[in-house]
C-alpha cells in the first residue's frame, strides 16, 4: 500500500512533501477510526523495554534528529510507535537554514543527501513548545532528546556559548541531550570534532549539568567519516568526561557508495550529508569499533541504514543499545517502527527458546 502512496508522494519536491506528509498525519488523528487502523500494539511488546541512560524506552526504536526539528508532531509521531523522539537539531536563534533545494532522494539507493543547515525555529521557541507539550501529556512515556548545534554566524571559537544556551533553555522539557558536531552542512562544524575543540563544549556542559540535582544523560553525536585515531580521540574524551552516550552515526560527505550512477547528476546535486542504504556498513562498523573498544562501557545510540528489523538486529549484534531511523522512514513510511518492532520481539522469543533448549 505504503509503495504506492510512495510513488505519488515522490512525484513532489522532497521537503515540501515532508511537510503536507506530517501535516497530514497530523489531521489524520483527529478523523473517527482512522486512528484505531494504526494499530502499533507491537510496539510496547514487555520484550522490547530498554533501559539505558538511567531512561526507559517502551522499544529501542527511536526518530533521528532532523524529522522533527522544532518539536511540531511529537502526537503524531508517538502514535506511530517510536519509543523516542530527537528533536533538532535545535540552534540558539532561529535560522533559515542553506538555499533550496537542499533535500534529494536517490532511490536506486534508498538514499537522500541533506543540507538542511540547522533550520529550526530557535530554542526559546522549541522550549515552549515542549513545555507545552509536557503539560497536556502527563501520562506519555515519550523519551525526548533534545539534539543541540550552534548558530551559522557563531564563530567556532564562541560555540561552547551556544551549546550552554540550548542546553539551559531546553533542559527542564527533555530527557537527554546530543550535542552535534558532525553535520556536514554547517561552515566549519565538524572542526568541533577535534579533541580540544570537544573538551572545551562537552566539559563546560558536563559541569553544568551536574550543578542540577538529576543531572540529564548527556551524548555526542560523531560522523561517520572519522578516521580510527579521530574516534580513539573521541572515546578517550568520552570516558574521561563521563558522557553518557554517542550516537553514531551522522550523515557521511563520501559519495563512494553511489555506484552505478551518473557522476554529474551526483555532483549536480552537490554538497551535503548522504544517508540511508549506502550509510549502513560503515555506521555498523563505527558502532562495532566504540563497542570493542570501550567494552561496552559507553552506550551507542546505531543510526544510518536501518530500514528493516534485520537492520537493527545487525545494529544491536555490533554493540547498540538503541536505534534511530531518518532515511528508513522516507522510504519504509508510517508501519516502519511496528515492523521493526515486531520482527525485533520474534526474535528475541526464538532467542530465549534457545537459551533455554
Amino acid at each position: 500500500m505504503y509503495k504506492l502512496i510512495r510513488k505519488i508522494l515522490f512525484l513532489l519536491p522532497p521537503e515540501e512533501i515532508h511537510y503536507f506528509s506530517m501535516n497530514a498525519l497530523s489531521a489524520a488523528r483527529y478523523v473517527p477510526g482512522l486512528r484505531s487502523l494504526i494499530n502499533t500494539s507491537g510496539t510496547r511488546d514487555p520484550s522490547l523495554h530498554t533501559h539505558v541512560f538511567n531512561l526507559s524506552f517502551i522499544n529501542p526504536v527511536g526518530l533521528a534528529a532532523g524529522f522533527d526539528k522544532n518539536a511540531r508532531y511529537l502526537s503524531e509521531l508517538e502514535m506511530l510507535g517510536f519509543g523516542s523522539i530527537e528533536i533538532g537539531t535545535v540552534t540558539p536563534k532561529p535560522q533559515a537554514g542553506n538555499d533550496k533545494p537542499r533535500l534529494f532522494r536517490i532511490p536506486e539507493h534508498c538514499a537522500v543527501i541533506n543540507r538542511m543547515g540547522f533550520n529550526n525555529d530557535g530554542v526559546k521557541a522549541v522550549a515552549k513548545r515542549l513545555s507545552l507539550w509536557r503539560a497536556a501529556n502527563t501520562k506519555s512515556k515519550l523519551i525526548i532528546g533534545g539534539n543541540i548545534g550552534k548558530n551559522k554566524i557563531t564563530p567556532n571559537s564562541e560555540a561552547w556559548k551556544d551549546y550552554e544556551i540550548c542546553f539551559r533553555e531546553l533542559f527542564d522539557y527533555v530527557d537527554y541531550f546530543v550535542v552535534n558536531v558532525s553535520s556536514p552542512n554547517t561552515p566549519g562544524l565538524r572542526e568541533l570534532q577535534e579533541k580540544d575543540s570537544l573538551n572545551k563544549i562537552l566539559s563546560h556542559l558536563q559541569t553544568i549539568n551536574r550543578q542540577h540535582v538529576a543531572p540529564k544523560p548527556l551524548l555526542l553525536k560523531i560522523a561517520p567519516d572519522l578516521t580510527i585515531s579521530q574516534i580513539d580521540d573521541v572515546i578517550s574524551l568520552a570516558l574521561e568526561i563521563g558522557l553518557d552516550g554517542i550516537v553514531a552515526t551522522n550523515t557521511t560527505i563520501s559519495r563512494d557508495e553511489l555506484t552505478g550512477i551518473d557522476k554529474d547528476t551526483i555532483e549536480k546535486i552537490g554538497a551535503g550529508g548522504l544517508s540511508g542504504k549506502p550509510l549502513k556498513e560503515r555506521s555498523t562498523a563505527v558502532v562495532r569499533y566504540i563497542h570493542e573498544k570501550t567494552a561496552g562501557k559507553i552506550p551507542v545510540i546505531a543510526s544510518g541504514g536501518i530500514f528493516t528489523a534485520e537492520d537493527a538486529r545487525e545494529k544491536f549484534e555490533a554493540g547498540a543499545s538503541l536505534v534511530q531511523v531518518w532515511t528508513g522512514f522516507i522510504y519504509e513510511g508510517p508501519m516502519i517502527v511496528k515492523n521493526i518492532c515486531t520482527g525485533l520481539a520474534s526474535a528475541f522469543k526464538d532467542q530465549r527458546e534457545n537459551n533455554h533448549s
